[in-house]
């Protein structure tokens, strides 16, 4: 006899939502609706997988579809919320482009909270949180998680460091030199967080400020000058690696 199929196939698409979600209808209006019918063509029955962020994943089955919305069914859970590592990225904001790759990879890579941090050689003055957030949260559809990052307002440096949470490790990357991130990152544990400078680094009054942060610890990422998009993909990699994420 030939195998059942798969259900729902692995081709289903994904959908973030902001609702609550649980067994039941559910409504798709606005851009996600849009997507679904007139990108992908949803008819009545056509499954979507879904998650909000928090629950984990479901199955939603096309009930009724509209030309500008469409009613779903929420028949089960197909998935538990993933366990997300206890990680922060804590970046200053690069170029419009750049500092969107960043958000996409943090969300791929698995970190909890994305922070943009205002340094003095910061050249970004405004940054469009909306669409950092959009940025994730298709990174997360398209790459399976059940979970966004959290997107946290932009802080100034002095700020940040000031009521820095002592039972937190604060990993910066400091191109003067600091321990082997690798090594570095597997001595410590509990939660952590990475701080990555803008173009040009840190200055020197900021470097002095960070490494009198009691949990604060200096790393290195190799022998190569790493761009500020790189350096946060590759320390956070890392970090993955060390604490058995990966």
């Amino acid at each position: 006899m030939p195998a059942t199929p798969a259900w729902p196939p692995q081709s289903t698409p994904r959908l973030f939502v902001e609702t609550p979600l649980g067994l039941g209808p559910l409504r798709v209006d606005g851009p996600q609706a849009h997507y679904l019918v007139g990108v992908m063509r949803m008819k009545t029955g056509d499954p979507v997988k879904l998650f909000d962020g928090a629950s984990g994943e479901w199955l939603g089955v096309a009930a009724s579809v509209g030309k500008r919305d469409l009613m779903l069914d929420v028949t089960q859970k197909l998935r538990e919320a993933e366990t997300v590592p206890d990680l922060w990225l804590c970046a200053a904001p690069i170029k419009k482009g750049r500092i969107d790759w960043v958000a996409e990879k943090a969300c791929e890579l698995g970190v909890a909270r994305l922070v943009p941090v205002l340094t003095r050689r910061t050249i970004i003055d405004r940054l469009n949180g909306e669409r950092l957030r959009a940025h994730m949260i298709e990174a997360a559809e398209q790459c399976g998680r059940t979970a966004v990052p959290a997107l946290a307002e932009p802080v100034k440096l002095a700020a940040l460091l000031r009521d820095w949470p002592t039972d937190r490790a604060l990993f910066f990357a400091d191109e003067t030199g600091g321990a082997p991130a690798l090594a570095a990152m597997r001595a410590a544990s509990g939660a952590a967080a990475i701080l990555i400078g803008p173009e040009g680094g840190f200055d020197d009054e900021e470097r002095a400020a960070i490494r009198a942060v009691p949990s604060a610890v200096a790393i290195g990422l190799g022998p190569r000058i790493l761009r500020a998009d790189t350096a946060a993909a590759a320390a956070v990699a890392l970090w993955m690696a060390a604490r058995g994420d990966w």
